[in-house]
């Protein structure tokens, strides 16, 4: 979705033309239930015309191939793909230990996410440690999965 109905907030290129009230009356088109159901909400900016059109050295299509095989058939032998863990099943592959657990709660407690954003984000932070080879979810993984959840920032449901 664009961030504001002109398109432009936050564009460092062109200025936005909306009024703080028209930003929030269309953010808030998007329910928490609705929010709850999109696992990976990231700002997408725009890029200049000479960004886009560089030459880059980006991962080749080939090894990101081989490390999403990879994740997928540890998740097979787990039991199922993340997606699909129910949730006792999922709280067995996170088995999270006490300072995830604390630090996790307290993001979810200051962000106001629901139950179903909380199996959500582990879901998400399953599936990074599964690409990065991890057997546990740490951390680090479950930074990573909070920070795919902008618009619940952004929507002003929490920090």
């Amino acid at each position: 979705m664009n961030p504001c109905p002109c398109g432009h907030l936050g564009d460092p290129r062109q200025q936005c033309s909306c009024t703080p009230n028209q930003i929030q009356r269309y953010q808030a088109r998007l329910s928490g239930p609705l929010l709850d159901r999109i696992d990976l909400q990231i700002e997408v900016p725009a890029l200049p015309a000479e960004q886009l059109t560089a030459k880059t050295q980006g991962e080749n299509s080939e090894t990101v191939r081989a490390r999403v095989m990879a994740a997928r058939k540890i998740q097979y032998a787990r039991g199922g793909l993340n997606a699909h863990l129910s949730t006792s099943e999922l709280e067995t592959a996170c088995a999270l230990g006490d300072d995830e657990r604390a630090w996790l709660s307290g993001v979810l407690a200051r962000l106001n996410l629901s139950a179903r954003a909380y199996h959500r984000v582990l879901k998400v932070a399953r599936t990074i440690a599964d690409l990065n080879g991890e057997a546990k979810v740490e951390k680090g993984a479950l930074m990573e999965a909070i920070g795919y959840r902008q618009l619940d920032r952004m929507m002003g449901r929490g920090v």
